[in-house]
C-alpha cells in the first residue's frame, strides 16, 4: 500500500511537561491505525500534529501532494440553532471535482450515515447521532486520511457497535485514539502505542489488539533482560575504571567512551522499564458480610413522563453477583441504579435492603466532585492522611498511588482532565466499605493501564456489582450475567452480550419502526374493530397496518443501501437510491395521513 504520510523524529513539549521525543510514525492507504497510550502521553496532540492543526517543536512530516486529512474532535460541538444540513454544508466548497453543489453533496453524505430528517435541530440529537453528524461533516470533505479522537466516548453500546461497522466499511485510511480494547480488537489493522516505555517513544505491531499485546509483552521482556545484561557490563566497566595508575595508562579513549555509552544506555533502559509500572494501584473495600440477600427489587415499575422504562421488575443481589446492564441511552439503566441506591422511588413495587447495607455509587456525570476544591481537598477532606484498609497514608503518597504528582495537590479539580477526575472519584470510592458497587460508566476517559487495574479490583471485590459501561472488554470480563432494558418497557436476562445481540437480530424487523431520530418506536397499533365505514373503505382500513409496515420495511432496506460507504463512488446508483428513499419516506407519510383520515371517517368525525 502506498504511504500517505510519514512523520520523523517529532518532539513536543510544554513549559512544565515533555509529551514525547523522537517519535516517528507512518500512515499507509486504507489501513486502520489504533493509537493508544497512557493519559498524558500526548495522543491527541500527536493526532493534531499529523492532521496539520498543530506544529511539532522539532521533526518533519512528509505528506503526499494535496493529501486531504480531516480531524474529528472527541467532543461533538455544534451551534444551538444548527441542523444536520447546515453543519455539513458549511464545511464544503462551492464546487468540487464531482460537479455537485454543496447541498447535494451534503444530502448524499447525511443519507449515507442514516439521516432522514436533515433539517431537524441538532440540539435534539442523541450522543450517538451527534457523533454520526461529526463523521458526516468530515466525510463530506472527502478525506484520504480520517483522524478520530476518542470516537467511542459517551456512546452507548449500540452506538459503539454502529461505529465499529462504519470504521470497517470505510475504504480510506483511519487513525483513531481509543481506550476501548474490544473496539481495537475488532477494527484495527495496526496498533501504535505512544509511551516512554519504548525507544523512540513508540511501539507498533500489525494486527489486532491481541496480537499487539503478545508482541508488546515479548518486547518488554526482552528489554528487561537487556537491562540485566547491560548492568553486568557496566559493573565490569566500573571495576576496570577503578583500577590503579598503571591500568589507567593502558586505557584508550575508545574503551572509555564505550563504557560511558553503556552507562547512558543502562540509564535509558532502566527508565523505560520503569514506565509500564507507573499505573494506579487500588482495591475496593468489601464489608465481607455473609448475608445472602443484599438488595431485592420486587415487582418494581418506573416511568419517566409518558415513557415506561420497566415494569414488574424483579432482581435479587447477592455477594459475588456482578450484573452488566445493557440497553440504549435513555432505556433506564441510570434510573434503575438510582432506584437501587435509594435516590429515587419506584412508581410501584418494593425495594428491600439488608440491615445497614453499604452501597457505593460511581456517577458518570462527575457531579459528586466539587470543581472548586483543590486536588488535596478532594482526595483528603480532613487533615493530611487517609485511612485505606486500616492503614494511614499521607495525602502525597495517596495521590501518587493514583498517578498524581505531589506538586499537583494545589490544582483545582476544574483544571483536571476527564481521566484525572475519574481517578479522583475512584480514589474516594476505595475508602468506603461497600456491600454493593453501583458503577455508571466508570471507564470514561480512563487509559488502558488504569482500565486493567480497575478490572482486577472489581474481580477481587467480594460484594455485588451492577455495572453500566460501553467498554465491552471490561463488561465481558466482569459480568456474571446481563440484564437488558429494551427501551420499550421490558427487561430480559442474558448469559452473554453475544446472546443479547443474537436475540435482537432474530427479532422481526417489521415489529420495529424507525423514527426520524433514528431510535426505535413502537409498531403501529392494530386498527380498532370495524365501525361505520363502507365496504370499500373498510377493506382499505383493514389493510392499512400491513401496508404501513411493508412501506417502512422498504424504507429500512433503502436506508441500509444509503449507508453503504461505497455508494458515493457510484453517483448514478447513489442518485437512484436517494430518489427511491425520498419517495419511500413520502409514501410512508402519505399512508399514515390516509390512516388518520380513515380513522376519522370510522369515528364519524
Amino acid at each position: 500500500m502506498p504511504t500517505l504520510l510519514t512523520a520523523r523524529n517529532l518532539d513536543k513539549a510544554y513549559p512544565s511537561n515533555i509529551l514525547f521525543e523522537g517519535v516517528s510514525v507512518n500512515i499507509e492507504d486504507g489501513e486502520r491505525i489504533g493509537l493508544i497510550g497512557p493519559n498524558g502521553s500526548g495522543k491527541t496532540t500527536l493526532l493534531k500534529i499529523l492532521a496539520g492543526s498543530e506544529k511539532p517543536d522539532h521533526g518533519e512530516i512528509v505528506r503526499q501532494r494535496n493529501l486531504r486529512v480531516v480531524y474529528v474532535d472527541q467532543d461533538d460541538r455544534f451551534a444551538d440553532d444548527a441542523t444536520p444540513m447546515s453543519v455539513v454544508q458549511a464545511n464544503l466548497d462551492d464546487h468540487d471535482d464531482s460537479g455537485m453543489d454543496p447541498m447535494t453533496r451534503a444530502s448524499i453524505t447525511l443519507s449515507k450515515l442514516g439521516f432522514s430528517d436533515i433539517d431537524r435541530s441538532v440540539s435534539s440529537l442523541s450522543g450517538g447521532w451527534r457523533k454520526r453528524l461529526s463523521l458526516a461533516k468530515a466525510l463530506a470533505q472527502e478525506p484520504e486520511v480520517l483522524m478520530l479522537d476518542e470516537p467511542t466516548n459517551h456512546l452507548d453500546l449500540d452506538g459503539v457497535l454502529w461505529l465499529e461497522r462504519f470504521v470497517k466499511q470505510v475504504s480510506i485510511a483511519i487513525v483513531f485514539v481509543t481506550h476501548d480494547r474490544r473496539f481495537l480488537e475488532n477494527t484495527a489493522t495496526r496498533i501504535v502505542e505512544l509511551s516512554k516505555a519504548y525507544p523512540g517513544g513508540v511501539f507498533e505491531a500489525s494486527g489486532n489488539y491481541t496480537e499487539f499485546v503478545k508482541r508488546k509483552d515479548a518486547f518488554l521482556d526482552a528489554q528487561r533482560a537487556a537491562q540485566t545484561s547491560i548492568a553486568t557490563k557496566v559493573r565490569r566497566d566500573t571495576a576496570w575504571l577503578n583500577q590503579g595508575i598503571q591500568g589507567r595508562q593502558t586505557r584508550n579513549k575508545t574503551q572509555v567512551k564505550a563504557a560511558a555509552d553503556r552507562r547512558e544506555e543502562l540509564k535509558a533502559t532502566t527508565s523505560r522499564n520503569k514506565a509500564p509500572s507507573q499505573t494506579s494501584s487500588f482495591a475496593f473495600q468489601s464489608t465481607e458480610r455473609k448475608t445472602k440477600k443484599l438488595l431485592t427489587l420486587d415487582g418494581v415499575s418506573k416511568s419517566m413522563g409518558d415513557k415506561r422504562l420497566f415494569e414488574s421488575l424483579g432482581i435479587t443481589l447477592t455477594p459475588g453477583q456482578r450484573i452488566g446492564l445493557l440497553g440504549v441511552n435513555g432505556s433506564g439503566k441510570t434510573t434503575l441504579m438510582r432506584l437501587m441506591s435509594g435516590n429515587l422511588q419506584p412508581d410501584s413495587g418494593n425495594i428491600k435492603y439488608a440491615d445497614n447495607l453499604q452501597i457505593v455509587t460511581f456517577s458518570q456525570h462527575r457531579d459528586s466532585l466539587d470543581q472548586s476544591l483543590t486536588l488535596q481537598e478532594a482526595l483528603c477532606p480532613y487533615g493530611e492522611t487517609v485511612n485505606y484498609h486500616g492503614q494511614s497514608i499521607h495525602v502525597s503518597g495517596w495521590a501518587r498511588r493514583f498517578l498524581f504528582d505531589p506538586d499537583q495537590l494545589t490544582t483545582r479539580i476544574s483544571n483536571l482532565s476527564g481521566g484525572e477526575q475519574a481517578r479522583v472519584l475512584i480514589a474516594n470510592l476505595t475508602l468506603l466499605p461497600a456491600d454493593v458497587l453501583l458503577l455508571d460508566e466508570p471507564t470514561n476517559d480512563l487509559d488502558i493501564p488504569s482500565l486493567e487495574v480497575l478490572e482486577q479490583a472489581l474481580l477481587e471485590f467480594s460484594g455485588a456489582i451492577v455495572l453500566v459501561t460501553h467498554d465491552r472488554f471490561l463488561l465481558e470480563r466482569i459480568s456474571t450475567e446481563y440484564l437488558a432494558l429494551d427501551d420499550r418497557g421490558e427487561a430480559k436476562r442474558f448469559a452473554s452480550i453475544e446472546q443479547w445481540n443474537s436475540a435482537r437480530k432474530k427479532a422481526n424487523p417489521a415489529t420495529v419502526v424507525k423514527s426520524k431520530a433514528g431510535k426505535s418506536a413502537p409498531r403501529p397499533q392494530a386498527p380498532p374493530k370495524p365501525g361505520k365505514l363502507s365496504y370499500k373503505f373498510q377493506l382499505e382500513y383493514d389493510g392499512m397496518e400491513e401496508a404501513i409496515l411493508d412501506a417502512e420495511a422498504q424504507v429500512e432496506l433503502l436506508e441500509t443501501d444509503a449507508a453503504d460507504p461505497m455508494l458515493t463512488s457510484d453517483h448514478k446508483r447513489a442518485a437512484m437510491v436517494y430518489s427511491k428513499l425520498k419517495d419511500g419516506q413520502v409514501s410512508v407519510a402519505n399512508l399514515y395521513a390516509r390512516w388518520s383520515e380513515l380513522e376519522e371517517m370510522r369515528e364519524g368525525k
